[in-house]
């Protein structure tokens, strides 16, 4: 390179750096230095110098946010660490209870929490390298999402690259969102153009990700609100000072984070935020209250879909009027019965809601709901429109007690109802066709069997076609039979077979759940299949056998007994397996397991320097140990790291338990 061209580089260097400090002043800061002409003339500079000189391109230039780029298809991306869902929490009675679950785990060391505005956008996975932006995931299942980095970067609070001090690589979580100022004028604009306006924020932040066209996003004024760090190694002790570190990286981290030493002081935040929340420049639905040290954060670990060291507190929802028109009944795929109330359209929360869930007979009654009624409408936790009450004083002479059918809608079986059950059920799972279509759209769902191409209208479709009767005849179809079906091209046809064929490469424990035995979801799939390892052990296991499983109980045990009861059930999967559809764990998986540690129970608790917390639970795992989360009587050894808990050392030692250090238990499984 000469010295023309090095004066180039550095010119072109210089112009990013000067123009990406000025984009953090404005957009995170609020607090621009220049004026927006000088910005613009800035950017023009460096975009003639980029044309010019496109040996020296950069995927993260400020003058790509202006976008362009068109994406027809968003790449699924699995996430290195698991977007979890939060557990809700509707009163303060609740967080008390929660606190009390922490203390049992945490004994009585002090606990902290960080108290957090909940904002209600789009949920994303921002992934960084070197400082440099590599990825950014829509949240999708928490384990995998869409790739839409190229409509992220649209964004100008989000950093291209970072300041600081900041990890070699991490994940950074958050909210798109849309402030009420630019929906409100981006509404203006589509009523001036003689088009329907959009209904709420969220929804508008959410759909602008998945615009095929960056261009279309750029013009949009979406904004990004970051409020989690994950990865290993980042240097981090708590959950205050991820945000402060965030903050200092170039985030845009909101300021009204709290720390609170105890209850009174989280009551403290949602009182204040209760009264304030009117004067956010953005959507918030609530607050959420996290433990903060990370220690703590890692010795609660999570459940099956939500970290225990994390609550979210919803601020009472907006209810309204409106009138029930009819109620009509929908057949699950296990049978169950859900009557759903029609409603006259009513505006709630920026969403017109015109149905909801009555629940089950039980409820009705309770509620003594009839068609006709003034009803009062809510959306719990801000998602799902509920039916709250009746107003009395409305209901006309003329209506009659709703009477709960008694027979199947689609296939007019007689319903029953077991005891101490809620709901009604249809028995004729092999001959009510939104049972058997359910079965099919469960079995090729994303966390399932994840079948690519393939959807729930296309199972309606080709159900309604005569080409399938359940999920093993997916494994039999042929291009040639589903090109003639409607909306379904040569390639579409191909993608959905190629879908079907790449699904036999699912691990059995996801074929297990995907099977949809009752009661067998993802985290009892996972236990059933690690303990009998296939399809065949697991058919011959008797009541006795599966209720010694680890968290198998007697309703669960009862259900998968009555599966494989079945002759049709035992057919399909004899079906399956004919068509190579992983029904035991690989050689692979087998490799790593081993029965040494089996009948023993161990509680993890500190910081370990050999292998992450994490992974020492999943080599109790698959030695045939059992982790739990607190010390009892039961618990064979306590496997102590640094930090641990002085109280759970104290529990431990006076109940005679064996404590354990990380070498003495990696010793153990050698």
């Amino acid at each position: 390179m000469d010295k023309a061209q090095l004066e180039i580089r550095d010119q072109i260097n210089n112009l990013r750096t000067v123009l990406q400090e000025h984009n953090h002043n404005y957009y995170v800061l609020d607090n621009p230095t220049i004026s927006d002409y000088e910005f613009d003339m800035l950017l023009k500079q460096l975009q003639e110098l980029e044309e010019k000189h496109p040996e020296f391109h950069d995927p993260n230039s400020p003058t790509l946010r202006v976008g362009g780029e068109v994406t027809k298809n968003f790449d699924t991306v699995s996430h290195e660490f698991r977007m979890y869902s939060l557990d809700n929490s509707y009163s303060k009675e609740d967080l008390l209870d929660w606190e009390k679950r922490i203390r049992k785990i945490v004994g009585e060391a002090p606990v902290s929490y960080t108290c957090e505005l909940k904002y209600d956008g789009a949920s994303i996975s921002i992934s960084y390298e070197n400082g440099t932006l590599l990825r950014a995931v829509t949240r999708g299942d928490g384990f995998q999402g869409d790739d839409v980095t190229t409509n992220i970067k649209t964004i100008r609070s989000v950093p291209l690259k970072l300041k600081g001090d900041y990890p070699e690589k991490f994940d950074i979580r958050g909210e798109i969102i849309l402030p009420f100022d630019g929906f409100n004028k981006m509404n203006e604009a589509r009523v001036a153009a003689g088009e329907d306006p959009y209904m709420n924020p969220r929804n508008t932040a959410s759909g602008s990700l998945k615009l095929q066209d960056s261009a279309e996003v750029a013009k949009r004024p979406l904004d990004c609100l970051l409020y989690n760090i994950t990865g290993n190694n980042t240097g981090i002790s708590s959950q205050i000072e991820s945000l402060e570190k965030a903050r200092a990286w170039g985030f845009k981290v909101p300021d009204a984070a709290k720390l609170a030493q105890n209850m009174d002081e989280v009551f403290e935040f949602i009182n204040y935020w209760d009264e304030h929340r009117s004067g956010l420049p953005y959507e918030t639905d609530g607050v959420v209250i996290k433990v903060n040290s990370m220690d703590q954060q890692d010795e609660l670990g999570h459940t099956a879909k939500a970290p225990r060291w994390a609550m979210a507190y919803k601020f009472k929802s907006e209810q309204a009027t409106t009138i029930l028109n009819s109620i009509t009944y929908q057949v699950g795929r296990t049978g169950a019965i859900t009557p759903v109330a029609n409603l006259e359209p009513v505006l709630l929360a920026g969403t017109t809601v015109k149905r909801a869930s009555l629940h089950n007979a039980d409820q009705i009654e309770k509620l003594d709901v009839r068609v006709g009624d003034t009803v009062y409408v809510e959306k719990g936790g801000e998602i799902i429109p509920k039916i709250m009450g009746v107003d009395l004083s409305k209901r006309s002479k003329d209506v009659g007690p709703t009477i709960y059918i008694t027979h199947c809608p689609e296939c007019g079986t007689e319903l029953e109802r077991k005891e101490g059950e809620a709901q009604h059920y249809c028995p004729n799972q092999y001959g009510c066709p939104p049972q058997i279509t359910g079965r099919i759209q469960h079995f090729i769902s994303r966390k399932a069997m994840d079948i690519d191409g393939l959807g729930a209208e296309t199972v309606e479709l080709l159900f309604n076609e005569g080409l399938i009767k359940d999920y093993a005849d997916l494994y039999k179809l042929k291009k040639e039979e589903v090109i003639p079906l409607e909306r379904m091209a040569e390639k579409s046809a191909e993608n959905l077979v190629m879908g079907i064929e790449k699904s036999k490469e699912i691990p059995f424990e996801r074929v297990l759940y995907a099977i949809g035995i009752r009661f067998v979801g993802e985290t009892v799939a996972k236990k059933l299949a690690r303990h009998f390892k296939s399809i065949d052990a697991l058919k011959e296991a008797s009541f006795e056998q599966l209720v010694q499983v680890d968290e198998i109980g007697d309703k669960i045990a009862q259900s998968v007994n009555e599966f494989f009861a079945d002759e049709t059930n035992v057919d399909i999967i004899d079906r399956l397996n004919a068509y190579g559809v992983q029904l035991k764990i690989s050689e692979a998986q087998l490799e790593g397991q081993t029965d040494k540690l089996s009948g023993k129970i161990f509680v993890v608790s500190g910081v370990f320097a050999k292998v992450s917390r994490n992974e020492l639970k999943k080599l109790i795992e698959d030695n045939g140990g059992k982790v739990s989360s607190s010390i009892s009587s039961k618990t064979t050894f306590v496997v102590a790291g640094e930090n641990m808990g002085p109280s759970k050392r104290q529990k431990a030692e006076g109940l005679g338990i064996a404590i354990i250090s990380e070498d003495d238990f990696l010793a153990m499984i050698q």
